[in-house]
């Protein structure tokens, strides 16, 4: 499978490449914003191509064509401000969706958050972030594509257990080191059972591919 990871210069994004690359057999293309970008991803064994989130859907059309998969792992990241939140992590999620369905490519994985969908539970200091979440996630499940949801908890920069606890509605809060979250989306981007459905991920007592086989 030729699979191509939007955000891949971020921290699950690099993780998820790195993983796709040394530990499976996909063909893994790495989407960047800057060309000094793609030396270090590049080592990790995957091709890289440049796309702006912040341009056109059909320029990211053109980066996404001949895939197989597409993984949106991109977001503002925690130092900008609101308005970064809303052209990342919505709009750019609602781009690349857009695009995906341009180029003909039905599979797609979003990395979204956990209780995304439930505003009770949303914390006060970031909720523009849980607002742009939510809504990327409606405009996924309203799409044509073959999507999957992923809505880790708290993420940390622990190495993995591989071990998790994951459901289609969690009860419970958490966290979950980055690296289990990159292990998961590995594990089921090829997995029909998980086609338009999202689901929670926080650590837990079942290993990765225990967990998702019954899905």
């Amino acid at each position: 499978m030729n699979i191509t990871v939007i955000g891949a210069n971020g921290q699950i994004g690099k993780l998820l490449t790195q993983y796709l690359a040394q530990e499976t057999d996909h063909e893994v293309t790495a989407v960047i914003r800057k060309p000094e970008q793609a030396e270090a991803l590049e080592k990790l064994g995957a091709k890289t191509a440049i796309g702006d989130l912040e341009g056109t859907v059909e320029d990211l059309s053109n980066v996404i064509k001949g895939s197989d998969a597409v993984v949106f792992a991109a977001g503002s990241g925690g130092g900008t401000g609101d308005d970064k939140t809303l052209l990342i992590d919505l709009d750019g999620a609602v781009k690349s969706m857009e695009a995906a369905e341009q180029a003909g490519v039905s599979r797609f994985v979003l990395i979204s958050a956990l209780f995304a969908y439930d505003r009770a539970k949303w914390s006060d200091e970031i909720k523009p972030y849980y607002v742009a979440k939510h809504y990327a996630d409606r405009m996924l499940e309203a799409s044509s594509l073959d999507y999957t949801i992923v809505r880790p908890g708290g993420l940390k920069n622990d190495p993995g257990t591989g071990n998790i606890q994951i459901a289609e509605k969690l009860s419970d809060s958490g966290s979950i080191p980055r690296a289990d979250v990159a292990k998961v989306i590995a594990h089921l981007i090829d997995n029909p059972s998980t086609y338009r459905k999202g689901y929670d991920i926080i650590s837990g007592d079942q290993p990765v591919e225990e967990a998702l086989k019954g899905l």
